[in-house]
């Protein structure tokens, strides 16, 4: 009998290999390497294939196009970070850690497009149908035309989808999913890559939109080969912390609008509930013109969001200082107070400091570094900066406050929300008053060029 033959795929990449590597050659991942059985030919990459041959070149000019037809799922928060609404014929895959809300979210989605006369197949590998009847009842009333399947192998699946003739197909999760062609464990890279070509084919060949949902690793990426994500129209990533109550639905790739949007949603008994206006529920509970903390106006793709920057700096009783941050960079923190010691001559070495980002949420970008240093100063010196003063910038090692992007966006939330002072980069300010698309009556603009010009503002 012949040996039968087997391959090594990379779980972070999907390179192929013919023996076992320690790192892969194409990601340089070390120990990612998993032998599989070669796959057979299977009907998902057949189907593809010979839909692709009856196609023939085209001139560009020669190619009619039309606007994409889009169609809103009814919750405002998950229409934003699609784009509009979900196009038919698209892939879209949905990843998050386990228990964050993904099959709840994907659930109210079925409702309100099953109370809009559109036929959704709800597809479920790891629960049975009771158990996903049980969660909706919590979520409200659902029509008859959503569907219930529980069902883990593709070509069981695929004839159900040609008796219903859904809009709307979810599969979750794609790591419990099986091609019975492919002889390979359920969620093995050959397995997963197999029935993302069915699933693919399927999307374009009917018309339907199909959501896939898909578990991540520790790294925070979803599990199986990245090739996956690049197969996919659109990828979305539900996060959050499962102790905070609001969740975050991110956009991170989108072949039919703007990518890095985000939606805001509460976790409550009855399930996902949006958040409208974030920076209001951000800034609850905060209190007014207490030394240490500031609020600083961050973008999280187009959107601008008013968070708490809280920082405690103390004398030390230890050889060594403690710095703890949380919600942003451990090492940028470490930056900016040897910035802050360096510039402005205030001894840090033997002070510990810890930053909280309030809320719960993680922020990285660079315009939240000048918020840091006010903080920072602010409870060193113990003296308020005022309950209506908001600030961003990016501060550089020579204590240089720069410029940042949609400066204009984050001053009109600021205004919004009631704050009358702003402290911002002195660029950003000139551009604001150049443009005169802005009504800054009555808010006072502070634009500084070095960080030695902050304490003026405290």
């Amino acid at each position: 009998m012949a040996k039968e033959k087997t391959l090594f795929f990379c779980r972070e990449c999907g390179h192929e290999s013919s023996k076992w590597l320690g790192q892969c050659p194409a990601c340089h991942a070390w120990n990612t390497m998993v032998e599989t059985p070669a796959a057979q030919k299977a009907r998902g990459g057949a189907a593809v294939r010979t839909a692709s041959a009856s196609a023939r070149p085209s001139r560009l000019n020669e190619i009619e196009t039309q606007e994409e037809c889009r169609r809103p799922v009814g919750m405002a928060e998950f229409d934003r970070v699609l784009g509009g609404g979900i196009v038919p014929g698209s892939l879209i895959l949905v990843g998050g850690d386990p228990g964050i809300g993904k099959s709840t979210l994907l659930l109210q989605m079925c409702r309100l497009l099953a109370g809009d006369n559109v036929r959704v197949l709800y597809v479920s590998g790891e629960e049975s149908a009771r158990q996903i009847k049980l969660r909706a009842e919590r979520i409200g009333t659902f029509s008859d035309e959503l569907f219930l399947y529980s069902e883990t192998c593709m070509g069981t699946i695929i004839q159900a989808v040609e008796e219903i003739r859904p809009e709307v197909v979810i599969v979750d999760s794609i790591q419990t999913m099986f091609e019975e062609t492919v002889d390979a464990a359920p969620g093995s890279v050959s397995q997963v890559r197999e029935i993302t070509g069915i699933l693919l084919h399927l999307a374009k060949s009917k018309n339907i939109t199909v959501f896939i949902v898909g578990h991540v690793t520790k790294e925070g990426n979803v599990a199986g080969p990245r090739m996956l994500e690049h197969m996919v129209d659109t990828v979305l990533y539900f996060e959050g912390d499962k102790t905070a109550m609001y969740r975050m639905l991110r956009g991170v790739k989108n072949r039919f609008g703007s990518t890095n949007e985000v939606g805001v949603f509460e976790m409550r008994n009855q399930g996902l509930v949006e958040v409208p206006n974030p920076s209001e529920y951000m800034m609850q509970g905060r209190l007014e013109d207490e030394a240490g903390s500031v609020v600083v106006c961050t973008m999280e793709g187009t959107r601008p969001f008013l968070i708490e920057v809280q920082a405690l700096v103390c004398q030390t009783s230890f050889p060594m200082p403690r710095r703890t941050a949380v919600g942003t960079d451990y090492n940028r923190v470490n930056l900016l107070m040897a910035v802050l010691e360096k510039r402005l001559g205030i001894r840090m070495a033997d002070c510990d400091a810890y930053v909280n980002v309030a809320g719960g949420m993680r922020v990285t970008e660079p315009a939240l570094d000048l918020a840091l240093v006010a903080a920072i100063l602010s409870s060193h010196r113990g003296q308020s900066l005022g309950s209506a003063t908001v600030l961003f910038g990016e501060v550089g090692l020579v204590g240089e406050v720069r410029a940042v992007s949609q400066a204009e966006r984050r001053v009109a939330e600021a205004v919004k929300a009631g704050y009358t002072t702003c402290i911002l980069p002195e660029s950003n300010r000139q551009s604001i008053l150049r443009a005169g698309s802005l009504d800054v009556k009555g808010v006072r603009l502070l634009g500084i060029k070095h960080i030695r010009e902050l304490p003026d503002c405290i």
